[in-house]
């Protein structure tokens, strides 16, 4: 299959990797000096340093060609960069299938992807939706993952799902799209909190207890938006929230973590040099539970920490100062 992954950051750069030895894949860039330097050493040293190319993965900043010759479009850009990188893929000619793997809430609308791409794309597009416990790096070496491909055409999703499915990178497929992107979202906010834990030293009892709370959280407001529990309990949800909130190689968790330093949020994304989504959906998350009425106590604290001064420590002892009440 002719795949065109549209955008070079570290997750469409490792998407491509996996999938070059299976099929024909050009990797796309909006920047061409950056393209010119992958094309020179082989490899995408910003986002993957020392992940070799496969010799067949093409290289391109040039979205046209990228958009007329596939046959699937995987857009692989953070969710502030989606919407506009749909309108060009509207403006081609000829419509192709689209599946996105950017995780959060658009800024200011508080859309889910799925409902941006509903927005700009014509209503017969064949799209989904992929997400799941996913590190870059170690999908880029070949090491075993598994992921959710959702779209409202179970039968698209399980025909895409089979094309992408290798022995190294296990695709399931779903019809449960609210429910992979909500908790592919949210994952990364909690994420934060969990940095912060650990940042503060903590300890394991804390983290278990914040993972477990977490995930009520996320499933409080995924079935609020349409999604399914079962869902938000498999690999889009709690996979991806364990992962999220205890790998090193998370770079949510590396914000919760410098925020417990007390270091100052604008340093910590310099710091960082990559997006972490968890830091923009906190707010969005925050509006949308006040407006849907869904109570969300640790991804709340997380929005006063990033967004109100609130301390680190403080916020902890205001989660933990909380009264006690049934767990379900």
């Amino acid at each position: 299959m002719k795949i065109s992954v549209l955008g070079a950051g570290a997750w469409g750069t490792a998407l491509a990797i996996s999938l070059a030895p299976r099929h024909q894949i050009r990797l796309w860039a909006r920047d061409a000096q950056q393209v010119a330097a992958m094309q020179a050493c082989r490899s995408n040293q910003r986002y993957l340093p020392d992940m070799h190319f496969p010799e067949s993965l093409q290289l391109t900043a040039d979205l046209d060609a990228a958009l007329s010759e596939a046959e699937l479009l995987i857009v692989a850009v953070p969710v502030s960069s989606l919407r506009g990188i749909l309108q060009r893929i509207a403006a081609s000619p000829v419509a192709k299938p689209v599946v996105w793997l950017c995780k959060g809430f658009e800024a200011q609308t508080a859309q889910l992807p799925h409902q941006v791409v509903a927005e700009v794309l014509p209503a017969d597009t064949p799209c989904a939706v992929l997400s799941g416990p996913s590190f870059a790096q170690e999908v880029a070496r070949g090491l075993p993952t598994a992921l959710t491909l959702a779209s409202i055409d179970i039968a698209f999703a399980q025909r895409i799902a089979h094309a992408l499915h290798h022995s190294r990178l296990r695709i399931y497929s779903s019809a449960d799209v609210v429910g992979v992107e909500v908790g592919g979202a949210i994952k990364n906010v909690l994420a934060i909190a969990a940095g912060i834990g650990d940042g503060l030293q903590l300890g394991y009892n804390a983290r278990a207890a914040l993972l477990t709370r977490g995930l009520a959280e996320m499933t409080r407001l995924g079935l609020h938006l349409g999604g399914k529990a079962e869902t938000l309990g498999g690999l889009s949800g709690a996979g991806d929230l364990i992962l999220t909130c205890t790998g090193d190689l998370s770079r949510n968790r590396q914000v919760g973590m410098l925020l417990a330093q007390k270091k100052a949020l604008p340093d910590i994304l310099k710091e960082l040099g990559h997006v972490a989504e968890g830091v923009y959906t906190a707010r969005e998350v925050h509006q949308l539970a006040q407006r849907s009425g869904v109570e969300m106590p640790i991804c709340d604290a997380v929005y006063r920490v990033l967004y109100e001064q609130l301390a680190a420590d403080k916020a902890t002892e205001s989660l933990l100062s909380r009264q006690p009440s049934d767990e379900f």
